[in-house]
């Protein structure tokens, strides 16, 4: 595998991983850097720098972040996000992979893609659930505006600076993979005690 497949692997892990956070929002950054020219998009997937697309996106996602700040539309669309990650996440890994066979690219864009997107899309569900249990759901306008701007910045850092990206997505399940052991070990250290 050379390195310019290589980079477009990690761009299309990067906007899956984004992909798990909000659905649309690394679909309508793809779109706008497909169209400035950032952004080379694989063999049949043009049409996501389309003007038709970009105004898609757009609206999608301007839905998708108005409905996480609405108490129970936000967990109608947990619900909802949890297959639509997975797809999208597919479907930007896909799209982003250039100099690949067709069943090499479409096998690492669900494996690599929707596993990504799937594990983020998770942990936003599992940090959400933590934040209404918490604060009786007072802090979930906070989480989803992070989750929106991780998003954002994941999607953005993803074309730009795949490698970063993909360091900030490592340390990310560190993060979460070192929370998960904490959590496991809280409740055992009370019943001990």
């Amino acid at each position: 595998m050379d390195s310019a497949t290589l980079l477009s692997l990690l761009v299309g892990t990067g906007l899956a991983a984004a992909c798990g956070f909000r659905v649309f929002v690394p679909l309508l950054v793809m779109s706008v850097a497909a169209r400035a020219g950032h952004l080379q998009l694989g063999a049949g997937f043009g049409w996501i720098g389309s003007t038709p697309a970009l105004i898609a996106f757009a609206a999608a996602t301007v839905l998708e972040i108005a409905g996480y700040f609405i108490p129970y539309v936000d967990h109608v669309l947990d619900v909802l996000a949890a297959p639509a990650a997975v797809v999208a996440g597919t479907l930007a890994t896909a799209s982003s992979v250039i100099g690949m066979s067709p069943f090499l690219k479409w096998s690492l864009a669900i494996i690599a893609g929707g596993g990504v997107a799937a594990l983020v899309h998770a942990a936003t569900g599992a940090t959400r659930a933590a934040s209404t249990a918490a604060t009786a759901g007072l802090a979930n306008p906070v989480v989803a505006a992070a989750e929106a701007g991780g998003s954002t910045l994941l999607s953005i850092l993803a074309i730009g600076a795949p490698i970063v990206a993909f360091a900030v997505l490592s340390l990310l399940c560190y993060a979460g993979w070192r929370l998960v052991r904490i959590a496991r070990r809280t409740p055992r250290a009370r019943i001990r005690g």
